[in-house]
């Protein structure tokens, strides 16, 4: 069963059977009204509603309605589906530290060919998982320096670098002002580095000449 996207105005007129849960229950289902949770490739949410709706043949189901905080759009997901969705909570503080020494880190050189490079991106940024979107935001820093982006792609960056700021922002309870230099300064780590492995790569094949 598929997660369905409701645009903020659609949202207006959108309306669920009210599904009262017990303590006991909401911990049965994962996550509690009030909740902010992150929905792979849009961000951060909150939980607005735990609901059932008729799905097919009379038959209903039990629905995460939830609102994402940057495009104020409304997403219903199966509580039966959250894995496979790949809704999760915001990560630890322990993880935002890991996270921005990951993003300082050197990494895999891209593909030349842009369509397959794309499409790795894309896989990467669809699960959710924030330490995939920061291997794609340092690898689009990389080459931006080489050559700029194209548009497709820079979108792609602006997105990468929203989803990890704005994800630490929340978890660290500092403003995005506050983490944007600091992942700028890891970003600009990891060109660095990549750009001096490629610079010993390229001597030595030149010395075995």
């Amino acid at each position: 069963m598929a997660t369905e996207v409701i645009s903020s105005s659609e949202s207006q007129g959108f309306s669920c059977s009210r599904f009262v849960l017990s303590t006991v229950e909401e911990v049965a289902v994962g996550f509690k009204v009030g909740q902010k949770v992150v929905y792979p490739n849009h961000g951060i949410g909150i939980i607005e509603e735990i609901c059932t709706r008729e799905v097919c043949d009379g038959e209903s189901s039990v629905f995460y309605h939830m609102r994402i905080l940057s495009t104020n759009s409304r997403v219903m997901v199966p509580v039966n589906n959250v894995e496979e969705v790949g809704l999760r909570p915001p990560i630890s503080s322990k993880e935002c530290a890991r996270l921005l020494k990951a993003l300082a880190d050197d990494f895999v050189e891209p593909a030349s060919d842009w369509k397959d490079r794309y499409k790795t991106f894309l896989e990467k940024m669809q699960t959710g998982d924030i330490f995939e979107v920061a291997e794609v935001l340092k690898t689009l820093a990389y080459l931006n320096q080489i050559k700029p982006l194209s548009f497709r792609e820079k979108r792609l960056f602006e997105k990468a670098r929203y989803l990890i700021v704005s994800e630490i922002a929340l978890v660290s309870r500092k403003p995005a002002e506050q983490i944007d230099p600091k992942v700028e300064n890891a970003l600009r780590s990891a060109c660095q580095k990549h750009f001096a492995r490629n610079g010993k790569a390229r001597a030595a094949a030149a010395s075995t000449k």
